[in-house]
Formats: C-alpha cells, structure tokens, sequence
C-alpha cells in the first residue's frame, strides 16, 4: 500500500511539473517540488516581487514577437518599438495575479496616452476564462493568450525571462528587456517609476 501511494505520487509530481512547464507558469522546478512534498498544488510559482534592472549599456537584442490578441487584432514587437511595453505574464486562477490587477489598471491609466503599451499575456487559460477575468478586475488593454504557442514566452527565452506567474517585463523604447517584477505588483509606485524613467530616458 505505502508502496502504491508513493509510486502515485510520484507520478502526479512529475505531471503537475510537466504541465506548468509547458504552460509556462514557471521554470523553477525546486519550488514546484517544495509544493507537492508540503501538499500543495496552487499551479502556480508567485514569486517575491524582487525587481530586476538592466542597465543600459548592458541591454541585448530586442524582443520579436508577433501574436494576436483576444479580439483578432495583431500585436507585433516591431510596431510598438518607440514605446515603452509592459508585458504582464499571468492566469485567472492565480491569486497573486488577481490582487495585482488593480495596480497594473492603475499604471496603465496613468500612462494612458503616452508612448506607453501594455499587454496581457495568458498563459494558461481559454478566451472565455481570460475574457470573464478580464471583465470582473477591469483589464483594459490587450490580452495575448499564450498557452498553446508559447509565443511571447520564447521570445524572452535567454533574456530576464518570466520565470513566475505573474512576472512583468518592462521592455524600453527599442524593444530590449529593461526590467523585471518577479511575482506580484504589489502597488503602483515600483511599475510606475520602471516606466517613467524609461519613458523620460532617465534609466541608467
């Protein structure tokens, strides 16, 4: 019997890791491993909220992306370079992402009109899921849903990745990785100053 059940539960580990792996809810397997063993299986990585600057001079290549979002429309790095992007990586059943959604509206409202873009990037959920999502926390920007491509996650691939859910990658006016909040949005001031200093060419 003991044998039984550690033989299952083996194999229900090595699954829930394999499936959050492929929806890119996180890379970091040693935290999906604490969960299991201490009897959790919340799917998702949430992160500390450490923020993560690039310096200028030390930036690579810009991002490539091209994907549609929820209504049909397509977004594609190359059209929004001149523009500071704010890629939020995130799902509705994460409770980090949910108490953070307010904050990002926030921010987004205060840039709106500016040479600011945001954009949601799902990555695990249907439309309807993300949609009704959406609605009840007042999303207004656009919503890429990434589950089954994986587009916007490879295109940080070997750059400050979203290594969590939710993340939120900061890219500057030319496109390259400018910053990184691994984990929740846990008030506006820390986005807000990522993206004025970018936006004014204050970044160092």
């Amino acid at each position: 019997m003991r044998t039984t059940t550690k033989r299952l539960a083996t194999i229900a580990a090595t699954a829930l890791a394999a499936a959050l792996v492929l929806t890119g809810c996180s890379s970091d397997n040693d935290s999906l491993s604490k969960q299991y063993g201490n009897g959790t299986t919340q799917n998702y990585i949430s992160g500390d909220g450490a923020v993560t600057e690039v310096a200028t001079d030390k930036r690579t290549d810009a991002v490539d992306f091209t994907a549609k979002d929820t209504d049909g429309d397509t977004i594609s790095a190359k059209d929004l370079r001149g523009k500071v992007v704010v890629l939020n990586f995130w799902y509705a059943g994460c409770p980090p992402c949910r108490a953070e959604a307010k904050y990002l509206n926030k921010v987004h409202d205060q840039f709106a009109g500016k040479d600011v873009a945001f954009v949601g990037v799902n990555v695990r959920d249907e439309q309807a899921t993300a949609a009704a999502f959406e609605r009840r926390f007042g999303v207004d920007y656009p919503t890429v849903l990434d589950a089954k491509s994986g587009t916007m996650q490879l295109a940080l691939s070997g750059q400050i990745a979203p290594n969590a859910v939710p993340a939120t990658i900061v890219l500057d006016k030319k496109g390259r990785v400018a910053a990184r909040v691994l984990g929740a949005v846990d008030g506006p001031g820390i986005l807000n100053t990522l993206v004025a200093d970018e936006l004014s060419g204050k970044a160092s």
